[in-house]
């Protein structure tokens, strides 16, 4: 049985909780890697950050060698080998997260390449490959399920009903934010061609409003759904999204009860069914923008 030095322990929880961005691709990653996968459920995911999960998860693997050395030798292995940081460039201040990522992994190798001798290296690659393949597979999945969203969408453009077009709309929407995560409450309710619902995202409510119609969003519009969100608890958030986009006048307003909503439209759709970027960063990069420079609508293309 093999001793962890503290020092190498450190330095595999510093490197997994910098690999990845979003906690749901880190535990993904470690789920592939290891043999007793049932210990992954165990950790708090949801509600400790990205390195109290690890830090739970790799002392609890630390303290049982017994079930556990094969499984903190495949994480070592890994994690040292862990070379593409492609996924962090859609994230603000990209460049630092990559270097933090770098440096991290680099550390652990200096700390743990001693665990490891020559011969088994042979094994270890065999190892990586199936924990990769399995990522990949998974990745497949869901860029398959949005091939499938992109035709629903382009069938929904071709729609002339507006009625069926407007219950397309509900039934893609829904199928959208179940395929972030982003926990879409019950369906989206139909009144005419607008699109009521809820969403959270990063532990945050937010009302949806989407809108499919052949003239941009007004600021009668954006009044009305700022009417609505300050109706609800102070911390509620919103979402709207305009196929045909917004008026000029709409984006010049300055008006606190807009200061509550982030603005997408029907191109910011096609950027993220076209896996351009993800649904989760682009809300992301949008509400910062928001925060940041108070302005609501910040489309893809200037990303």
């Amino acid at each position: 049985m093999r001793k962890f030095s503290s020092a190498a322990i450190q330095a595999l929880k510093e490197a997994l909780a910098h690999i990845y961005w979003r906690k749901r691709d880190l535990r993904s990653f470690i789920h592939h890697t290891i043999d007793n996968k049932a210990i992954v459920a165990t950790i708090d995911w949801e509600n400790n950050t990205k390195y109290e999960s690890v830090s739970v998860l790799i002392d609890r693997m630390a303290q049982r060698h017994d079930l556990y050395e094969d499984d903190l030798l495949k994480l070592f292995d890994a994690t040292m080998h862990f070379d593409d940081f492609s996924h962090l460039e859609f994230w603000d201040e990209a460049e630092k997260k990559i270097e933090r990522a770098r440096n991290s992994v680099e550390a652990l190798r200096q700390h743990a390449s001693g665990y490891f001798s020559l011969r088994e290296e042979k094994e270890r690659a065999a190892q990586r490959r199936k924990a990769y393949e399995a990522l990949i597979n998974e990745q497949l999945s869901v860029e398959q399920k949005t091939a499938e969203l992109r035709n629903d969408f382009f069938a929904i453009s071709a729609e002339q009903n507006a009625q069926k077009r407007g219950y397309l709309f509900e039934r893609f929407l829904n199928e959208l934010f179940q395929l972030f995560d982003l926990e879409p409450k019950g369906s989206f309710k139909l009144t005419g061609e607008q699109i009521d619902g809820a969403f959270t995202f990063q532990h945050q409510d937010y009302l949806l409003e989407a809108k499919w119609q052949q003239e941009p969003a007004q600021p009668k519009d954006l009044y009305s759904f700022g009417g609505k969100i300050s109706g609800k608890l102070k911390v509620t958030l919103g979402l709207f999204i305009s196929f045909n986009g917004f008026s000029p006048d709409s984006l010049k307003v300055e008006s606190p009860v807009l200061k509550s909503m982030i603005l997408m439209d029907g191109a910011d759709l096609m950027a993220v069914l076209e896996r351009r970027i993800r649904l989760d960063q682009m809300l992301f990069r949008k509400r910062r923008h928001a925060a940041e420079k108070g302005e609501i609508f910040l489309p893809y293309s200037s990303f």
